[in-house]
């Protein structure tokens, strides 16, 4: 059984280098599992890996659509599957990296079914979540009863609109389906995996966070920014939705009537957020803290 290799931690903890790192070390290539990486033009604010750092070591999962599609879970679980068959086709080992927490998750077991979901399905949710939280919740009560499942997140807007589109596609309750996916086989399961989790102390983290973001600015966040604007992004898109570009883009909206120091601030108070979300699904899937010099 092959063992592929995952170097994984909170943003701006150092994850590139220490990839770049260890594949040059263990004649690898790296497999991206990061979810604004896959966008084609949204370069700094991802903080993609250079041109010069994807030539000292291919990279895949990187440019892959353009910010007005979406890119599933589903499409990345296919799309890394045959990366990783091409990588070894080559004798080379696999380094996976990258923070996004669904996408880290299908190496460790089932993370979408089999569910075929129409055009017609996803437009129809797509019109209610617009309107918010609670038709959402409205439409799901219409097809389960009154009482949800206590393990759905009812808080959460694209969790129940997720729930909602497999209930309108199925007979199945959610209780149901959700049974029916945690018997499913993970699509990796025939590989074996060895985990480092990358961590700093906090002070340490925010400390980098904030360098990193002034020179996200600095170096032109803004402008493709504005590129993205000018796309006319449906807000609910993932990529309109990512920390550092969301902010900006509403600081053009605005006018940019706030100083850039408060716009820094604000992208940095979201990347924090971003890091306690990214902890937990650590938590959640049992990674191995590791260090970094």
């Amino acid at each position: 059984m092959t063992t592929l290799h995952i170097i994984t931690g909170p943003t701006a903890v150092g994850k590139t280098e220490a990839a770049l790192e260890w594949a040059e070390k263990n004649k690898a290539e790296i497999l991206s599992c990061d979810s604004v990486c896959v966008y084609r033009g949204m370069n700094i604010g991802s903080a993609k890996p250079t041109l010069a750092q994807q030539k000292r070591v291919p990279h895949y999962g990187i440019d892959l659509v353009e910010p007005t599609q979406r890119f599933s879970v589903a499409q990345f679980i296919s799309y890394a599957q045959s990366a990783i068959r091409e990588i070894q086709t080559k004798g080379k080992s696999v380094c996976i990296t990258g923070g996004s927490g669904f996408y880290l998750a299908a190496f460790f077991g089932p993370v979408t079914d089999e569910l075929a979901i129409s055009e017609a399905v996803i437009e129809e949710v797509r019109a209610l979540q617009k309107t918010g939280t609670d038709a959402l919740l409205r439409r799901l009560r219409e097809l389960e009863g009154p009482t949800l499942p206590s393990w759905l997140d009812q808080s959460n807007p694209i969790r129940l609109a997720k729930a909602l589109e497999r209930r309108l596609s199925s007979p199945l309750s959610l209780d149901a389906l959700r049974d029916e996916f945690l018997t499913k086989k993970g699509p990796f399961a025939d590989y074996r995996f060895s985990c480092e989790l990358l961590e700093r102390p906090d002070d340490e983290l925010k400390t980098r966070i904030h360098l990193r973001t002034d020179e996200m600015l600095r170096s032109g966040l803004i402008t493709e920014a504005e590129s993205l604007l000018k796309l006319g992004l449906d807000p609910e898109l993932p990529s309109a939705r990512a920390v550092g570009y969301r902010e900006t883009m509403d600081w053009i909206r605005n006018g940019r009537e706030t100083p850039i120091e408060a716009l820094s601030e604000h992208i940095c108070l979201n990347t924090w957020a971003l890091v306690k979300k990214q902890r937990k699904w650590f938590r959640r899937l049992g990674i191995a803290t590791g260090s970094v010099e």
